[in-house]
């Protein structure tokens, strides 16, 4: 019943999204197309430890590190509440051909005048790990298409570089069995378009 109740909760956060997100985009087209010409937001790369354990998935079964890099792309965004919501796409390469990923969603940016900025965000992701394992050096995830919840803290250096912390949790949200979750975190290096 409490996979139902989530799936069910899930469910209607989608469907409210994709009745107002094109509303929402469309009002803001023509003034995003003037604050942020081109296509490309930003590119960051980054180094991240892989499965971190003690964090949100609680187990630590895989390792090595993962080389990340992510678009995030000026269109379609739209502002909300003093923070801007921009598509991203984006993969981690874990080091050690553990679980490796490839993720799409949006990201949720606030920027203060004071050169730091913060961003969660919200996704799907598509990964190479074990859907199930009796291997104890693997994860397993149920499912090959997980959610992925991104967080990310930084300093912008100047107009184009920036240096941040970010973290990121991949799951099937209990929609799947078995569950244990993927948590990665490390630094990112920036550049704004």
């Amino acid at each position: 019943m409490a996979k139902f109740k989530r799936a069910a909760v899930v469910l209607a956060f989608l469907i409210c999204g994709t009745l107002y997100l094109p509303s929402a985009l469309q009002a803001q087209a023509d003034s995003d197309a003037v604050t942020h010409p081109g296509l490309l937001y930003g590119v960051r790369f980054g180094l991240l430890a892989h499965d971190l354990g003690g964090l949100w998935s609680n187990t630590r079964a895989e390792g090595g590190v993962d080389w990340n890099a992510e678009v995030v792309f000026n269109r379609p965004s739209f502002t909300l509440w003093g923070g801007q919501i921009l598509p991203n796409l984006g993969a981690s390469i874990n080091s050690r051909s553990d679980t490796s990923k490839i993720y799409a969603g949006f990201v949720w940016e606030f920027q203060f005048d004071n050169g730091f900025f913060f961003n969660i965000g919200t996704g799907l992701t598509v990964h190479s790990g074990q859907l199930e394992s009796k291997d104890a050096n693997k994860k397993q995830l149920g499912s090959r298409v997980l959610f992925r919840e991104p967080f990310e803290f930084g300093f912008a250096i100047d107009k184009q570089h920036r240096i941040s912390i970010m973290f990121d949790h991949i799951s099937n949200a209990d929609l799947a069995d078995p569950n244990e979750g993927l948590d990665t975190l490390g630094l990112r290096y920036g550049f704004q378009f």
